[in-house]
């Protein structure tokens, strides 16, 4: 007696009994996939950025030699000079020797001071981490409780309070806006200090006020677009039917909102944040200018101005380098969070 298989109604897929150990078996392979790929356009464009900064530093008006020298170096004694520096090779032989230090830490040495580039780089760094780790605790927390305020009741005076300081923070450049806060504050009141000037490193620690106006502008733009993007997550999950069904059983609105509102919208968040992160960088090479701190954006911003070609590769690369960083993060994250979406790419 022939056997026939059972038969499937319409409207079910061909695969519906073996798609839960199949479609994870698929998600995790796709998910490591996506992991691979982004991995090595990570790499892909760290090697762009080696080249880049490489080929931008070259182009500099006047070179390492003028640095070292000034206008009252001889010919020979510029002639001297490059040998000694290598300036006299092929910029592709150069390029080379160069990455090839950079294999081994070694970032080389300051024309003005003469200390290793890599010891500069430190004795600066912590000024700045300092600044950024205060703009991100006070963004984060923030911004989230902006978001999900403006989020659950849209089309609120909180909401339209929200756009409406969007608009006129984006108007306003980080630079102008510290000064008016300065002026405002520091000269016309007397509540802040000005400047962190005469502190290095951690030193700024012991004056938490000088971190107020500095943090407050770093924070200012950037608090607006991550509370803005929550706000639109939070807003749609609101609106949806899931929220609606679940408020229909009678869930608490709290268990509703951390539970199933919250993680819905993580996932642009966490991208928007790392844009807020790569904002952060640029916005300190402008404020800690403007503030006196002691940080990477000033030893940047010095060492273009001497001229001093080591240490602005290094600067370069150590920025670009967590620029890229942080956006591989938060691009593995968000894979991590929607699987299925990376699987469908």
């Amino acid at each position: 007696m022939t056997r026939y298989p059972p038969q499937k109604s319409p409207g079910t897929p061909p695969d519906a009994g073996l798609r839960s150990p199949r479609g994870h078996r698929r998600r995790l392979s796709g998910t490591a996939r996506y992991t691979l790929i982004r991995t090595a356009t990570a790499i892909l464009q760290a090697a762009f950025v080696l080249v880049a900064v490489f080929v931008l530093t070259s182009l500099l008006p006047g070179d390492s030699v003028d640095a070292v020298l000034g206008e009252q170096g001889t010919p020979e004694q510029q002639r001297l000079a490059r040998a000694e520096l290598g300036l006299d090779e092929p910029a592709w032989t150069r390029f080379v020797h160069w990455v090839s230090d950079l294999g081994h830490a070694d970032l080389g040495h300051s024309l003005v001071t003469g200390l290793p580039v890599t010891d500069e780089i430190g004795s600066r760094f912590a000024a700045t981490a300092v600044l950024a780790g205060a703009a991100l605790a006070v963004l984060v927390p923030l911004a989230l409780a902006l978001g999900l305020l403006t989020g659950l009741r849209e089309g609120s005076l909180a909401d339209r309070a929200l756009n409406a300081s969007t608009l006129a923070l984006h108007a306003v450049p980080e630079f102008v806006l510290g000064l008016l806060l300065t002026a405002w504050l520091s000269v016309g009141l007397g509540l802040l200090p000005a400047t962190a000037a005469g502190l290095r490193g951690t030193e700024i620690l012991t004056e938490p006020a000088v971190l107020i106006l500095p943090v407050g502008v770093l924070v200012a733009r950037q608090l607006c677009d991550l509370a803005r993007q929550i706000r639109i997550g939070v807003a749609a999950q609101t609106g949806g039917p899931v929220v609606r069904h679940l408020r229909l059983l009678g869930l608490p609105e709290r268990t509703i909102v951390l539970r199933h509102v919250l993680p819905g919208c993580l996932a642009p968040s966490v991208q928007q944040l790392a844009r807020c992160v790569d904002g952060l960088l640029g916005g300190t090479v402008v404020i800690e200018s403007l503030f006196a701190v002691g940080g990477l954006g000033t030893g940047f911003v010095e060492s273009v101005q001497d001229r001093d070609i080591p240490a602005v590769q290094g600067y370069a690369l150590l920025f670009a380098a967590t620029a890229l960083t942080v956006n591989l993060l938060a691009d593995l994250t968000v894979a991590r969070l929607t699987p299925q979406r990376e699987e469908r790419a």
